[in-house]
């Protein structure tokens, strides 16, 4: 190699691009069954990253195919209890990347390996798990949080991860220290939150605030799920709204429909659990349309008045769904207590309702105000939530962690 060719720290090959980062994501992907925001945001990620010119390598595992082997259930169970296990260590050392950036361990990947890794780790919180058995801070319909503020055992008592005590007492051994105490969260240089809420919960939990980067996800437009298309919709279009998520109890879409005005037309796009009870719950005005990839979800938000978004629980990131709205030109009704509710108060890209009987008097007043936000919402998109403005935010964050693992940053 020329001894004038500059080579990335630790490595003996050259970058080809000086001002770009070698990133190891890694990432559990969850089972197709479930369709998960989180893994597409890992991949829309990954292409992020790459087009702005850095070498992204994905360390994956993934579900649907490990758990057709036998024996899988248990082996999870010891992994997630003990944090030993499957580790990607060994394609970790062959990468040699500058930075490891985990976005989910759960349940595929060990934890152990983290101490044993000498670079640079960031970490995405996604969800809520490092605290909570179920992810989501909220139980028998409302928000709770007596876990990570110190009842370690009310998951196990509950059986919070899949409605069981056994399935549940794995997460609930691995938590018992708190959130201070867990692997990743202690491991890691920068934990990025994906909304204030989510960051002041796990400041309130324990993580110190020096760890904690706000970055919130990001649609890109020209992607399948937000087409650089920008159409008005056809004559006639827009007189309809829209929810599309998983029909469970903490996505509050049960009694969104048993307080819907039967005067209002509504499309529910998405399965899950309770649709059986959506079925027989659901008003004149509303059709349910299954599950629908992203391209047809996009191809069909424009059409919309809004995006209803009535989640009941301390969601730690505001919705992929919701950003493919503001793309598309789409106002959010969102229900207090949520981190989309948060960015549509700060935003300006919709309203906010307090409760069930709250909802007929915003659908009527959103229905009014709503027209008129659409190039709003675009613009707030470009603004806050694209790929170029994330791209940098990520590349700082990176770039705070290998500072504060003591490596050098690629020359510039």
């Amino acid at each position: 190699m020329p001894a004038q060719e500059e080579t990335r720290p630790g490595t003996g090959t050259p970058p080809s691009n000086p001002a770009a980062y070698r990133v190891a994501l890694v990432h559990s992907f969850y089972s197709s069954r479930r369709p998960s925001g989180e893994n597409a945001a890992v991949l829309d990620q990954a292409e992020a990253l790459r087009a702005a010119g850095h070498d992204v390598t994905l360390v994956a595992a993934h579900t649907d195919a490990l758990e057709t082997e036998r024996g899988y259930t248990l082996r999870a169970a010891v992994r997630v209890a003990t944090g030993r296990g499957r580790s990607p260590l060994a394609d970790l050392r062959r990468l040699d990347p500058d930075v490891v950036h985990v976005h989910n361990l759960f349940p595929n990947f060990a934890t152990d390996w983290l101490d044993r890794w000498p670079g640079a780790v960031v970490a995405t919180l996604h969800n809520y798990r490092p605290v909570c058995a179920a992810a989501t801070l909220f139980r028998d319909g409302k928000v709770c949080t007596a876990c990570p503020d110190g009842d370690r055992w009310t998951g196990l008592r509950h059986g919070c991860y899949r409605g069981g005590r056994g399935a549940t007492l794995p997460l609930a051994w691995a938590g018992r220290r708190g959130a201070a105490a867990h692997p990743l969260l202690r491991r890691a240089q920068r934990l990025v939150a994906l909304s204030e809420r989510s960051r002041d919960l796990y400041l309130r939990f324990g993580v110190p605030p020096e760890k904690l980067a706000l970055l919130p996800n990001f649609v890109a437009c020209g992607s399948p799920a937000a087409p650089e298309d920008r159409t008005a919709p056809a004559p006639g279009a827009g007189t309809r709204w829209v929810y599309a998520g998983r029909l469970s109890e903490e996505k509050g879409i049960l009694p969104l429909l048993r307080s819907w005005p039967e005067s209002e037309p509504l499309d529910v796009i998405g399965s899950g659990p309770l649709e059986p009870a959506c079925r027989e719950a659901a008003p004149g005005g509303v059709r349910l349309l299954g599950t629908l990839s992203r391209r047809e979800i996009a191809a069909r938000l424009p059409r919309y008045t809004g995006l209803v978004f009535p989640s009941a629980c301390p969601e730690s990131a505001t919705a992929l769904v919701c950003q493919e709205a503001l793309a598309a030109g789409v106002p959010v009704l969102a229900l207090a207590g949520s981190a989309a509710a948060d960015s549509v108060r700060r935003d300006g890209t919709g309203s906010v309702y307090g409760g069930s009987d709250e909802l007929p008097y915003a659908l009527a007043a959103a229905r009014d105000r709503f027209p008129l936000l659409r190039e709003r919402c675009r613009r707030v998109h470009a603004e806050r939530y694209s790929a170029r403005s994330w791209t940098a935010g990520m590349e700082a964050v990176y770039a705070q962690a290998l500072s504060r693992a003591g490596v050098a940053e690629p020359a510039c």
